[in-house]
C-alpha cells in the first residue's frame, strides 16, 4: 500500500472539527466561593513572602474579612432574588444558585467565622521561650519529640498555614451542597477533604494522637470517596450524563434523546440501584451516619479542638445539604427505594449514637457520638420529602452549628498541666471553680439535649413534625426516645460539674482572649434566642426550602 493511499484514508475518517464554545460563567453568583479561593491563594503567598513574625496577624486577618466579604456576597445574592425569584443553573451546569445553596453557605460561612476565631487563641497555654503558644504544632514536618521539634518550639514557630488550609476547606464545603452534577460534588468532596486531613495532624499537644486521628480519617475518607466515584461511573453508565436534571429525567422516564453508544445500558435498574447506594454511602460517610460512623470518635479525640468543632460543625451543614440535593433533585422517582434504607440508618443512627455516648470517659468522645444521633435526628427531616422537611432540616442545621462549635470552644477551656483535661473526672465540681464557664457549658448541653427554651428544641420539634406530616411517625417515637437516652448523658454531665466536689488537684479553667469569649457568646447566644423566638429563622428557612433543577 502506497503512503498516499494511507493519507487518503487516514485523511477519509478524520471527522471535522467543529467551534469549541467558549464557556460562559456567572461570576457575581460565584461570588461567595470565588472570594474564599482568592483569600486562600493570597494566604499562600503570604507564607512565602512575609516575615514570620507577621504571619499570624495577616493570615487570620485575611481569613476573617473573606469570610466576611463572603457571606456579604451570599446576603447580596440573596436580596437580589437569587433564592427565591431568579434560581438558577450557573457555571455551565455545574452549581446550582437556589434557596438551599445561599441559606447552607450563609451557614458555613458563619459557623467558619467563629471556628477561625478559636483557632487564632493563643492565652490557654503559659508562654514557651517567651513566645505565646497557639493549638497547632509549631512545625507540622517534625517528627513529634524530635529535636527539630524542641527548636522550633524554643525558635517561637507557628504553623499559620493552618488558616489558608481552613480557606480552602471552607470554599469546597460551599461547593458541595450547591454541586449540580456528580463531577463537581466529587471534585468539591476532595477539596474540602485533603485540607481537613493535614488540619486534624497538626495538634500541638498529644501529636501522636493526633497523626493516627488523621490517618485514620484520611484512609476511612478515601475508601467513601472510592464508594462516591464508583457509584458516580455507575450512574453514568445507567443515565449516560453526570448531570442531577439529565439523571432525574431518566429515572422517571421523562427522557427523550438517546445516546447510542449508550443505549445498552441506559435505563438498566442495577446501574441505577447499585450507584445511588454507594454515591449514598459516600455521603452518609461524611454525614458520620451508623454504619459509616467509624471514623468520628477517634478523629474527634485526636484532631485539635478547634478543628475538631470546625468539622462537626461546618462539614456536617455542606454534606446535609448535598445528601438533600441528591435525594430531592435526581432521586425523587427512586423514593419508595431510597426511603426504608434511609428509615433503617436514620434509626440506628439516633439510638446508636445515644447508647454509645452513655459509655463514654473522654468528654470529646462524648460530643462525637452525640453528634452521631444528631446525624440521625436531622436524617428524619430528610426522610420527611417534603419542603418543611427541607426547612426543618436548614434550621437545624443553623441552630446546631453553633452550638456544637461553642461547646468545643468551652472544652479548650479547662486545663491541666498535659493541656486540655478532657476526661470527664476532671470535670467534677468545675460549677464550683468556675460557674460561668460551666453554666455556659450547660447551656450548650441542654440545647444537645433538646430542652425547651434552647436552640435544640426548636430543631428538634420542627424536623419530627416535618417527619410526622411526611409519614414517618415511627421514625419520631424512636427519636424521642433516643432524645430521652441522650438527655441523660447530657444531665449526667451537669450534675458531674454542678453537684460534685472539686478534686483538689484538678484542672484550671483558663482565662480565653477576647476571639474565644467571642465565639463562645455568639454560640450562647444563637443558642438562646433560636429556642426563645425561633419563628423568624424559621420562616427565612422555609422561604429557601425550593430546590432548582
Amino acid at each position: 500500500m502506497s503512503t498516499t493511499s494511507v493519507h487518503t484514508l487516514w485523511t477519509t475518517a478524520a471527522e471535522p472539527l467543529g467551534k469549541i464554545p467558549a464557556p460562559d460563567i456567572e461570576y457575581g453568583q460565584l461570588a461567595p466561593v470565588l472570594i474564599v479561593v482568592g483569600a486562600a491563594l493570597v494566604g499562600l503567598l503570604f507564607e512565602a513572602f512575609l516575615p514570620r513574625k507577621a504571619r499570624y496577624h495577616a493570615q487570620i486577618g485575611l481569613a476573617l474579612i473573606a469570610l466576611i466579604a463572603s457571606f456579604a456576597a451570599v446576603i447580596a445574592l440573596a436580596e437580589g432574588g437569587y433564592g427565591t425569584t431568579k434560581v438558577n443553573i450557573a457555571a455551565m451546569g455545574a452549581l446550582a444558585i437556589d434557596g438551599p445553596t445561599l441559606f447552607l453557605q450563609g451557614t458555613i460561612l458563619l459557623a467558619s467565622v467563629v471556628a477561625v476565631m478559636t483557632f487564632a487563641e493563643r492565652r490557654l497555654d503559659p508562654k514557651a521561650h517567651g513566645y505565646e503558644i497557639d493549638p497547632f504544632a509549631a512545625q507540622a514536618a517534625a517528627v513529634p519529640g524530635s529535636d527539630s521539634e524542641k527548636a522550633a518550639v524554643k525558635a517561637g514557630f507557628t504553623t499559620t498555614e493552618v488558616y489558608p488550609l481552613a480557606l480552602f476547606a471552607i470554599a469546597g464545603l460551599l461547593v458541595f451542597p450547591a454541586a449540580n452534577d456528580l463531577l463537581t460534588l466529587f471534585i468539591a468532596l476532595e477539596v474540602f477533604s485533603l485540607p481537613l486531613y493535614l488540619l486534624c495532624a497538626l495538634a500541638r499537644r498529644k501529636r501522636l494522637m493526633s497523626q493516627e486521628a488523621a490517618v485514620k480519617y484520611f484512609l476511612l475518607g478515601a475508601f467513601s470517596s472510592a464508594f462516591l466515584l464508583f457509584g458516580i461511573a455507575l450512574l453514568y453508565g445507567y443515565a449516560g450524563s453526570v448531570s442531577y436534571a439529565r439523571i432525574a429525567e431518566v429515572v422517571d422516564g421523562s427522557v427523550r434523546t438517546v445516546d447510542p453508544a449508550l443505549a445498552a445500558t441506559m435505563g438498566n435498574d442495577a446501574l441505577l440501584l447499585i450507584g445511588a447506594a454507594l454515591i449514598l454511602v459516600g455521603l452518609l460517610f461524611k454525614v458520620g451516619a451508623v454504619p459509616f460512623h467509624m471514623w468520628t470518635p477517634d478523629v474527634y479525640q485526636g484532631a485539635p479542638t478547634p478543628v475538631t468543632g470546625f468539622m462537626a460543625a461546618a462539614t456536617k451543614v455542606a454534606a446535609f445539604g448535598a445528601l438533600m440535593r441528591l435525594l430531592y433533585v435526581v432521586l425523587p422517582g427512586l423514593s419508595w427505594d431510597w426511603r426504608p434504607v434511609m428509615w433503617a440508618v436514620a434509626i440506628v443512627t439516633m439510638l446508636g449514637g445515644a447508647i454509645v455516648a452513655i459509655t463514654q470517659t473522654d468528654m470529646k468522645r462524648l460530643l462525637a457520638y452525640s453528634s452521631i444521633a444528631h446525624a440521625g435526628f436531622i436524617l428524619a427531616g430528610v426522610i420527611a420529602t417534603s419542603e418543611k422537611g427541607v426547612s426543618s432540616v436548614l434550621f437545624y442545621l443553623g441552630a446546631y452549628s453553633f452550638v456544637t462549635i461553642g461547646a468545643f470552644a468551652v472544652v479548650t477551656l479547662v486545663r491541666d498541666a498535659g493541656g486540655e483535661a478532657t476526661h470527664l473526672s476532671q470535670w467534677a465540681g468545675l460549677g464550683r471553680r468556675s460557674p460561668l464557664v460551666a453554666a455556659v457549658f450547660a447551656v450548650f448541653l441542654l440545647a444537645f439535649a433538646g430542652i425547651p427554651l434552647t436552640s435544640g428544641f426548636s430543631g428538634k420539634f420542627a424536623v419530627f413534625s416535618a417527619a410526622a406530616e411526611g409519614g414517618a411517625g415511627g421514625l419520631v417515637v424512636v427519636g424521642v426516645i433516643a432524645s430521652a437516652i441522650a438527655a441523660f448523658f447530657y444531665i449526667r454531665v451537669i450534675v458531674l460539674m454542678f453537684f460534685q466536689e472539686p478534686q483538689a488537684d484538678g484542672p484550671t479553667v483558663a482565662v480565653p482572649s477576647g476571639m474565644t469569649m467571642a465565639a463562645i457568646g455568639l454560640g450562647v447566644v444563637v443558642t438562646v434566642v433560636l429556642g426563645v423566638a425561633p419563628q423568624y429563622f424559621l420562616d427565612l428557612a422555609g422561604q429557601a426550602g425550593t430546590f432548582v433543577r
